[in-house]
């Protein structure tokens, strides 16, 4: 397995190793294996990404020229295309990713986002004339004028790197910006190699984007609380989204959360059962469920409800956790030993809790090698229990049963999250009428699919604050100026 050039930080255009010397060991989750070192970036080297990105913000016509920033999101786009066999084996290498996955939202599907945002900022009406009043007599020209933030902080986590790194680097640049991008430890690779492709293959000026991997996850609190950085954009869990919030507010910074989920696949009595229960089961195996917007809460009338057990099971014991260079697997590892003791705890958890395990619920016997859990389905679970509750970003699926469309709503919203959800009917009108009483930033009716790059993603409750992609997702980066002159 190798990687573009060696892993090494981008910082004010030069790749460089840390200040220290300092590197760390990346893993694969499949095998255990290692798969190579990558710098280890300290404080100084975050300051240094700081700086750099502040001056070429302050220093450089990158926050005014569009038309530029235009050719070099499309020169990085051409560069992914270019390397996308070798980056598809090292995500699938670093990321546990299944390969077919990277045919669509772990590779094929971000990059090509980067197409859609350039033209959409070539596109953008930057400025907006409001015509001519008198506000306390005085006559007046007004005008609104769109203008980028400053310095963006990038804070990302593991589950899809390409996807979150370039759904916050595409738009954040788009709109003027500079970036300082963290990644998380666990898939630095996906992120060093953007930096070589950016350094190497486009015509982006040093400093406008700054990638620092460190095994260090406090970092990225620099982020937070440097009066540099204007803004600071954030995925991961809702626990770090608080500290992340908290962190930035003393510098008063924009501040974008996509943090937790815990969203409900809700089946009315009416719907297409085998279709509805088949997608749902299929959906929580996908990347072994490490995905925030995973349907992981199956709400199924009470009168089917071992039925819709029994139909998901067979469908789970026939999607088993496998090698995830298999084209035909869709459930690889989880990321980490870390993240496996995390789900097994939450399956301990179930078993006290009352819960019933109707397939899986412990590692795979087949896989003695790698972080490999089997997709697991629930029943038995109160709503008030944790495992129902609480994100486990595992292959698990926990079935509950609901009394008509209005507990079904009630079940659905009964959570401190609000990211996404399923609704299923064959009545679209009474599917949209309960989906839209889903306290939820996203929501597929009888297996739409929202993803795409010109749709916001977010969520309601302490599933995070603003959008990502978008027009939403891009205007988070831009501040709005109003002017006036004599009329």
């Amino acid at each position: 397995m190798t990687v573009i050039g060696e892993p090494r930080l981008l910082i004010g255009g030069e790749l460089r190793q840390a200040a220290s010397g300092a590197t760390f060991t990346t893993y694969n989750p499949a095998t255990e294996e290692a798969l190579g070192v990558v710098a280890d970036a300290g404080m100084a080297d975050m300051d240094a990404a700081i700086g750099a990105a502040r001056r070429a913000f302050d220093h450089t016509d990158w926050s005014t020229n569009v038309t530029f920033r235009v050719h070099c999101l499309r020169q990085l786009k051409a560069a992914f295309d270019a390397h996308a066999d070798e980056i598809r084996a090292m995500t699938v290498a670093e990321a546990g990713s299944p390969m077919s996955f990277t045919y669509s939202a772990q590779l094929d599907e971000p990059v090509k986002s980067l197409e859609w945002v350039a033209a959409m900022a070539e596109g953008y009406q930057w400025e907006t004339d409001l015509g001519d009043a008198s506000p306390m007599g005085i006559p007046s020209h007004r005008w609104v004028r769109r203008e980028a933030t400053g310095v963006v902080g990038a804070i990302t986590p593991w589950n899809v790197p390409h996807q979150i790194n370039l759904a916050k680097l595409g738009p954040a640049l788009a709109a003027g910006n500079t970036v300082v991008l963290k990644p998380a430890p666990d898939t630095p690779w996906c992120a060093t190699v953007l930096g070589r492709l950016i350094a190497e293959e486009t015509d982006i000026p040093a400093g406008v984007v700054n990638i620092v991997a460190s095994s260090d996850h406090a970092l990225g609190e620099l982020l937070a609380t440097d009066p540099r950085v204007d803004q600071v954009t954030f995925t991961g869990s809702t626990a770090t989204g608080r500290k992340v919030m908290a962190a930035a507010a003393p510098t008063l910074k924009k501040v974008f959360l996509e943090l937790g989920g815990k969203s409900a696949f809700v089946v009315l009595d009416d719907a297409d059962f085998r279709g509805a229960i088949g997608t749902a089961a299929f959906t929580v195996c996908t990347h072994a469920g490490q995905g925030c917007a995973i349907t992981t809460r199956l709400v199924v009338p009470r009168d089917r409800l071992g039925e819709a057990a029994e139909m998901a099971a067979k469908t789970m014991v026939k999607l088993p956790a496998g090698d995830p260079t298999d084209p035909g697997i869709i459930c690889g590892p989880l990321i980490s030993g870390r993240q496996r003791d995390r789900v097994e705890s939450y399956l301990r958890m179930a078993e006290e809790e009352g819960g019933t395990f109707v397939c899986g619920g412990g590692r795979t016997a087949d896989q003695p090698k790698g972080f490999f859990i089997d997709p697991t389905l629930i029943v038995g679970l109160p709503n008030s229990s944790r495992v129902v509750q609480e994100e486990i970003f595992g292959p698990v699926l926990v079935v509950q049963a609901h009394d008509g469309d209005d507990d079904a709503v009630a079940i659905a919203n009964d959570s401190a999250y609000g990211l996404s959800g399923s609704v299923w009917s064959q009545n679209r009108d009474r599917a949209v009428s309960v989906a839209n009483r889903i306290r939820t930033g996203t929501i597929g009716v009888n297996g739409g699919l929202w993803y795409s790059p010109d749709v916001p993603f977010g969520g309601y409750k302490q599933s995070g604050i603003g959008r990502e992609m978008g027009v939403a997702g891009f205007e988070e980066y831009l501040q709005t100026k109003s002017l006036a002159e004599p009329a």
